[in-house]
């Protein structure tokens, strides 16, 4: 961990107890008074993340929303002011480069993200923001750039820290510091104003996380990242929770893990991620690997990513195989651990297509020792986003 960069909250989480680790090139907290407590603390009340070593980026430019087209699969030119899509980054051949949020700014462009003076962008037209993996940040921006028209603008906001506070509470805990931000349900994001006696602070904040809780993903100036994770912190509802728990939070949500559960070898369609294919985009076959994923989409790829129960109480792990009826290898497990919430070993794997329906009983194997686990739907915990009621 020696090598590994500092963000700007490393101080406070020391304080907080920590035990830190390193992690995509940063030092991170892992956890604090126990993974297990922290996610089920999460999973009850609110719990505070630093997810700081993710990427945050303005994509902007007079064509921007169409430029971003060419590399993602979403519906993006119609994506409304202040709205966000998950979206996937995609290699010429199809393969996922990464997963990412995209998130329009207003007409205003970078006066409604709360841009401190000299971070905003220099180009006229359209403004998007992008949260990407930590991990791949770097790449990401190189193909963008290779990618990207040279008249759009991509600029790294590494002077911005970012704290996710996650929870069934999040929304009151956050509303007594920014009481504007009850309005914002799931997916919308907006530039709010933290209001306290030391001066006004920035923040710009989006409804949404990693978890399948309702929360809150919160984008602030570096120099006040720890005043707002103590403010934050200091709440009834609030503790700090670490990657750990982020971790078995995101499985139970069946939400993939890049590097992990989705890479360049896999397809959307390979990794069950087809809904964030538009439709448009679908019908017009213009995006990255088109014709390969829309030829999977409809005749169905060889694997699948799957949810799978585990019988008994130990785990598998990622790297596990999954064995065919034959004692060959037929695939793997990319995710797995226990889960706190169901108190059962939980997994996410690629298995052969035809093994993918619920119910499906599969052979695993790890460290030569014989597991079984069984098709099951994700999520395996039920997502509680703060969606806006249908008009």
């Amino acid at each position: 961990m020696g090598d590994d960069a500092k963000l700007p909250l490393d101080n406070w989480h020391r304080a907080q107890g920590a035990r830190m680790v390193g992690f995509a090139g940063y030092a991170m907290p892992i956890q604090y008074e126990g993974i297990m407590a922290e996610h089920l603390w999460t999973r009850e009340s609110a719990g505070l993340f630093d997810v700081s070593h993710m990427g945050q980026l303005i994509v902007s430019g007079r064509e921007a929303a169409k430029a971003l087209e060419t590399v993602l699969p979403g519906e993006i030119r119609k994506l409304g002011a202040e709205r966000m899509r998950y979206s996937l980054l995609l290699a010429p051949d199809g393969g996922i480069v990464d997963d990412l949020m995209v998130t329009r700014l207003a007409d205003a462009g970078p006066e409604s993200f709360g841009l401190a003076e000299g971070e905003a962008p220099d180009a006229d037209g359209e403004y998007f923001y992008l949260v990407v993996n930590g991990a791949t940040k770097h790449g990401d921006i190189a193909y963008l750039r290779e990618t990207l028209p040279d008249d759009i603008h991509i600029r790294h906001l590494e002077g911005r820290a970012l704290l996710a506070l996650q929870g069934p509470k999040a929304g009151t805990a956050l509303a007594r510091l920014v009481p504007d931000t009850a309005s914002l349900y799931f997916m919308q994001a907006g530039g709010f104003i933290w209001s306290r006696d030391a001066g006004d602070v920035g923040l710009w904040i989006s409804r949404s996380g990693y978890t399948g809780e309702d929360g809150f993903e919160i984008s602030v100036a570096a120099g006040h990242a720890e005043a707002l994770a103590e403010a934050l912190a200091g709440q009834a509802e609030v503790k700090p929770v670490g990657l750990g728990a982020r971790d078995s939070l995101r499985l139970e949500a069946g939400l993939p893990l890049y590097g992990h559960d989705i890479d360049t070898e896999t397809t959307p369609v390979e990794a069950d991620l087809g809904f964030a294919l538009s439709k448009r985009r679908r019908e017009a076959a213009d995006f990255p690997g088109a014709a390969r994923i829309l030829a999977q989409r409809e005749n169905g790829a060889d694997r699948k990513r799957v949810g799978l129960t585990i019988e008994g109480r130990q785990p598998v792990r990622e790297g596990a195989t999954v064995v065919n009826g034959d004692d060959n290898a037929a695939g793997k497990v990319t995710s797995g651990g226990f889960s706190p919430s169901l108190q059962q070993p939980i997994a996410m794997a690629y298995v052969p297509a035809g093994d993918t329906a619920p119910g499906t009983v599969i052979t695993l194997e790890q460290r030569g020792k014989p597991f079984t686990g069984t098709v099951t739907p994700m999520p395996f915990v039920p997502h509680r986003y703060h969606r806006q009621p249908k008009q």
